[in-house]
């Protein structure tokens, strides 16, 4: 059987992209084959294609999907065919119509959740559910401060951090972003555009900072998230959208008052199975409470993925972006 496949066979821009036929294997005793019904689009998608993360090629691209299972491997036993599941990580290949994958990383998609639903939560409320929990454990009362605060993760994380009883301030670019992060979960949202966020956040803190910043930004923001740290405040640098940060030296930090950095990723927070699976639970275990909410403001056939990655990385999208084979 052949089935439709975004695959690049050179890293660059969007005109490397390319949907192609490609044999659907069969699975392996430990695997299952997957009907994909929905796929997410992360910025991780874009650092493959570019070679920001370099792979060997050709390769296919996309990390998070969901979809019906139609064949199991001999050795499983959690899963059978009609099932439906999700996941969110492994190896690039999940934009496309059909794929094979590892049953043990599965993740059955609970009654009540749609499949795009399950496409566009998982991976960036499991990226959620470690940053705020386990990469800096945010606790009632804590000031938050959060970029890209209008995009999918961010919106995810007003939420979340709304419900752990954090004040949420985000940052956004113009009034429709800052009114969507506004929306939902952040007490306050900065216009990057318009407003000195440095100054802003200190006027909001009293002058004392934050306790933590999470910046999916990369090189345009570096100085300005370690300026609006308190003393000994965690800087979280979870993406490189303008490009990646600069090196720091260690005494800028010991300067700035003892700061702490760290550069995260889910890959190592969910690399135990027991580890995937609890913070999968976590997510779904919100969204069934209505404390999470996805917003899935863009949908495109899997033939319009250049023009999804374009309009991701332009920064013309809000909320989750799915992939529809």
């Amino acid at each position: 059987m052949k089935a439709k496949a975004v695959r690049i066979h050179s890293h660059g821009g969007t005109e490397v992209l390319g949907v192609e036929m490609i044999d659907v294997a069969e699975p392996g005793p430990n695997d299952v084959l997957i009907r994909q019904t929905a796929i997410g689009l992360n910025f991780q998608d874009t650092y493959h294609r570019s070679g920001f993360y370099p792979l060997p090629m050709p390769s296919g691209l996309g990390t998070e999907a969901a979809g019906v299972v139609e064949k199991v491997g001999v050795a499983v036993t959690r899963l059978k065919a009609g099932d439906r599941v999700c996941y969110a990580g492994g190896a690039p290949g999940g934009c496309a119509a059909w794929r094979v994958y590892p049953a043990d990383r599965l993740i059955r998609i609970p009654d009540g959740v749609s499949d795009e639903q399950a496409a566009a939560v998982l991976m960036k409320g499991m990226t959620i559910e470690y940053l705020l929990n386990r990469c800096y454990q945010v606790k009632a009362g804590d000031t938050v401060l959060f970029h890209a605060a209008a995009g999918g993760i961010g919106l995810l994380a007003g939420q979340w951090g709304r419900h752990l009883g954090a004040r949420m301030i985000g940052i956004a670019g113009g009034p429709d972003k800052v009114r969507l992060a506004l929306e939902n979960g952040y007490s306050v949202c900065i216009d990057r555009r318009t407003e000195d966020v440095v100054a802003r956040v200190k006027e909001l803190t009293g002058g004392a900072g934050v306790p933590v910043v999470y910046d999916s930004v990369g090189k345009d923001t570096f100085e300005q998230s370690l300026n609006c740290l308190a003393p000994r405040g965690f800087f979280v640098s979870l993406g490189t959208t303008t490009g990646a940060p600069p090196p720091i030296d260690a005494a800028t930090l010991q300067k700035l008052g003892s700061l702490y950095f760290t550069r995260p990723t889910l890959v190592t927070y969910t690399a135990k199975n027991e580890e995937l699976h609890a913070s999968a639970q976590a997510v779904f275990a919100l969204f069934a409470k209505g404390v999470l909410n996805v917003s899935i403001n863009q949908r495109y056939p899997i033939d319009d993925i250049a023009l999804a990655h374009r309009d991701l990385e332009s920064g013309r999208t809000t909320g989750s972006t799915v992939i529809i084979p």
